[in-house]
């Protein structure tokens, strides 16, 4: 089972979301607890470990770091933004 982590700038983002896909996200966490990358996942380019996961309009972007088996949630935001840091 991975370790899930929510970074700074995560913990800042889910604040701001609305109280139903706050649930919805928290349900793909703890999915993502015992399945790192699930079906729906997408590998992005251009940044090795990172993927992309959908909730709705929202965008989970995580880091997978398989050696210590923990999954760092790097930002969770509207699609139209979520790319623009990356």
């Amino acid at each position: 089972m991975y370790r899930v982590r929510l970074s700074k700038r995560a913990i800042k983002d889910a604040d701001r979301l609305p109280d139903p896909t706050w649930q919805r996200v928290l349900e793909d966490l703890r999915v993502l607890r015992e399945t790192p990358r699930p079906r729906d996942s997408l590998k992005l380019k251009g940044r090795e470990g990172l993927y992309r996961l959908r909730v709705g309009d929202y965008r989970i972007l995580y880091d997978i770091d398989d050696a210590s088996q923990e999954i760092v949630i790097l930002r969770i935001q509207h699609r139209r933004e979520a790319y623009r840091d990356f």
